[in-house]
Order: structure tokens, then C-alpha cells, then sequence
């Protein structure tokens, strides 16, 4: 069939407007980075989480993704933001680093590495209805000052209770991960149950593993280690 130059030339330029607004729509899937994200900032939504095959892959922040550390991909939070993930299906929590974008799929607010997806009890379900809040890097949350010596005797208290069911509770879903989890008793009357993980460690490798407990019992913090542990 026999096109005039005028019909071929529309046809051109058609084609090029829609290559022009798909290359547009690809670009603008990622907003530029935010100001430094404010402390405590917050945003609900719903998350989702990426493993295999992105595994080994490098991420948008340039770092090597590995999907069993604790990060997450964000649309326009800084690079190395961190940020509390509470799972508004069961009440757990994470913290996570931002060190990629995403998600692309309409709809969600963060991409979960899959440590972290595990966490918080979404692997299965592969998205959850989730909120986020800026808080300060791990380093930071605890304000006690650190020790000149690097004297051991530190452990990590998860809980304190009057109850003694509440306490063999947290002691048996921290014993899970945990398997130096115990119960003290203070010999007090009232009498008052701690949770207590860990044992004879320095300052240092208290604070690493409180962060770690922390994810999982939701409090934590660095305690000497008792000298008289009573146990139950």
C-alpha cells in the first residue's frame, strides 16, 4: 500500500512520543533522594520482600546485596537511613538499613531483605501492611557511656516482671535463638523475674547482641552480669 510522506512522517513521530513517555515512565519510577530523613518520621503502607535472585547483585547504594543481613529498599529515604518495621498484622518488629530502591510495584512503600521479611513473620504471605519510623543507627540508641576497660562481665536484660509466667514466656520465645536464655529472681519480696540473655561478656559484645535481642522481645538493654544469679 502506497503511504504519502506526510502519513509516514506522522507514523515517525507517533512512534517516537511513545517510546519518549515509556522512557519518561521508567525514570521517574525512583524519586530523588530526600534531605536527611528526620528522627521518628513515620509512613504506613504495604512492604514486600526480594531474596533470590537478587542475592550477590549490587544495589542502588553500590553495596552487594545479601539477603540475609538487615536492609531494605526504599523509594527516596538517604542511603544507610535506618528504620523501625513494625508489622501491623502481629505487632513484630525490625530494624533495617536503607541501602537500595524500591519497590517498584504500584502500591508499596519498602522491599524487604529476606532476614528481614523472616523477622517479622511475612515470608510466607510475601507482602504485609507495615509502618516505618526513622530512629537512630544501632551505635547510637544507647546513651550509657562505654567503659574505659574492656572488662567482661556484661550480659543483656530482655525483661523484668512480677509475674513469673510472663517471664519463663519471653525466656522460651528468646530461647529459640538464644540459648543461654534464662530466668533470674532477685529474692525480693514482691518477688521480681528478670530475662536474662548472654553471659560474661565485654561491654562491646553485650551492645551487639542487645541489638539482636532487642529484635526479637521488642527491649533490651546492658546490664552487669549478677553476682549471685539465682536461676529458676
Amino acid at each position: 500500500m502506497f503511504r504519502s510522506p506526510i502519513h509516514a512522517g506522522s507514523t515517525l513521530l507517533a512512534l517516537s512520543l511513545m517510546l519518549l513517555a515509556s522512557c519518561t515512565h521508567r525514570i521517574a519510577r525512583v524519586n530523588p533522594p530526600a534531605a536527611p530523613a528526620r528522627l521518628g518520621m513515620m509512613e504506613t503502607g504495604v512492604a514486600s520482600w526480594y531474596g533470590v535472585p537478587y542475592h550477590g547483585r549490587h544495589s542502588a547504594s553500590g553495596e552487594v546485596y545479601d539477603m540475609e543481613q538487615l536492609t531494605a529498599a526504599h523509594r527516596n529515604l538517604p542511603f544507610q537511613t535506618w528504620v523501625e518495621v513494625t508489622n501491623l498484622s502481629n505487632g513484630k518488629q525490625v530494624d533495617v538499613r536503607i541501602n537500595d530502591r524500591g519497590p517498584f510495584a504500584k502500591g508499596r512503600i519498602l522491599d524487604l531483605s529476606q532476614a528481614a521479611a523472616r523477622e517479622i513473620d511475612m515470608l510466607r504471605a510475601g507482602t504485609a501492611r507495615v509502618r516505618l519510623k526513622v530512629i537512630p543507627p544501632p551505635q547510637q540508641v544507647q546513651a550509657a557511656p562505654v567503659p574505659a576497660s574492656p572488662a567482661t562481665g556484661y550480659t543483656v536484660q530482655a525483661g523484668v516482671f512480677s509475674d513469673s509466667d510472663r517471664a519463663e514466656s519471653l525466656r522460651t520465645a528468646l530461647e529459640e535463638l538464644f540459648a543461654d536464655a534464662r530466668i533470674l529472681s532477685n529474692g525480693s519480696n514482691p518477688p521480681l523475674w528478670r530475662v536474662i540473655v548472654g553471659r560474661e561478656m565485654t561491654w562491646e559484645q553485650a551492645n551487639q547482641l542487645r541489638v539482636r535481642v532487642r529484635q526479637k522481645s521488642g527491649a533490651a538493654m546492658v546490664v552487669r552480669e549478677p553476682a549471685s544469679p539465682a536461676p529458676e
